[in-house]
């Protein structure tokens, strides 16, 4: 998948997903903004509440989207004979697209009355859906390669080097750029204190202070723009790349702790919501089917 495929694939979950939550809530504005007991008197109340042809039909679709975007990424990243199926991170994208709409579904399908054992099952959803976000925010800041495989620490030391020779050799960055650039990682914030968050905070704040004062000695070179923009661009790759490999072990050591959180709540949602779903069937609600 090139760039350009790759944005509209991006570009297209994310309309989708804008699409269905405006669509969901224009259905039912009326019915949902009001109390439990009115509900009941209104003609949408047989096709939007959870037993009804509509509700039922969201608990249906936005389960087996949660239970199609996890299990389709486990399997992808598991089973050795599905490897050459596409790239690890553009499935990671399908999990993530799959795992935001389907509890979209499933809010609406609640008509969103959260009660009883299925309350469990809800906020271990929402605790899911939470903690992916941050999840991905971690996943991004470990250095991968195109096809989303980790980059060891060995990887990084070569692209930065390679990435040094091009600044190096580029007439339009040489001088005391390169020397300015060596010395603003010379002097980073301390990358052994063991507040994580505060050192990637600090250390996110001093690289942009870092690219800015580099863009204003670019500027008095007086460069064409297109060189000025591909100046800065090897400076931003740089700048990146050194954070990366600066935060390489406390994000990983993260992602596991990430992991050990993520899991029990994925874990406990999809118990629960089976239970949910062999209740229902028991007492007859069968749907269309």
């Amino acid at each position: 998948m090139n760039k350009t495929a790759h944005t509209i694939f991006i570009g297209a979950m994310v309309i989708i997903i804008i699409a269905s939550v405006i669509g969901l809530t224009y259905k039912g504005f009326n019915y949902y903004g009001i109390t439990l007991e009115d509900r009941f008197f209104l003609p949408q109340h047989e096709s939007l509440k959870p037993s009804g042809y509509l509700g039922h039909g969201y608990g249906i679709v936005g389960s087996a989207m949660i239970i199609v975007g996890l299990f389709s990424y486990m399997a992808r990243k598991r089973v050795k004979r599905f490897a050459r199926l596409g790239f690890l991170k553009h499935w990671l994208e399908f999990h993530i697209f799959m795992c935001i709409l389907g509890p979209v579904f499933i809010v609406f399908h609640t008509t969103f009355k959260f009660g009883g054992i299925v309350a469990i099952s809800f906020w271990s959803m929402v605790a899911v859906v939470l903690s992916g976000v941050i999840g991905r925010f971690i996943y991004i800041q470990i250095p991968r390669s195109v096809e989303g495989r980790e980059l060891s620490l060995n990887e990084l030391c070569v692209m930065k080097a390679e990435l040094t020779d091009i600044i190096s050799e580029s007439s339009e960055i040489e001088g005391d750029i390169s020397g300015i650039l060596q010395d603003a990682f010379a002097n980073r914030p301390d990358s052994s204190r063991k507040n994580i968050f505060a050192k990637l905070f600090n250390g996110y704040r001093y690289d942009r202070a870092i690219f800015k004062k580099l863009k204003r000695d670019l500027k008095k070179k007086n460069l064409t723009r297109a060189n000025y923009k591909k100046a800065c661009k090897l400076l931003s790759n740089e700048i990146s790349l050194n954070r990366k490999i600066d935060m390489l072990n406390s994000m990983r050591n993260l992602m596991e702790y990430w992991h050990v959180a993520h899991l029990p709540f994925a874990l406990a949602m999809l118990v629960v919501m089976l239970i949910h779903v062999g209740v229902v069937l028991t007492l007859g609600y069968k749907w269309i089917f």
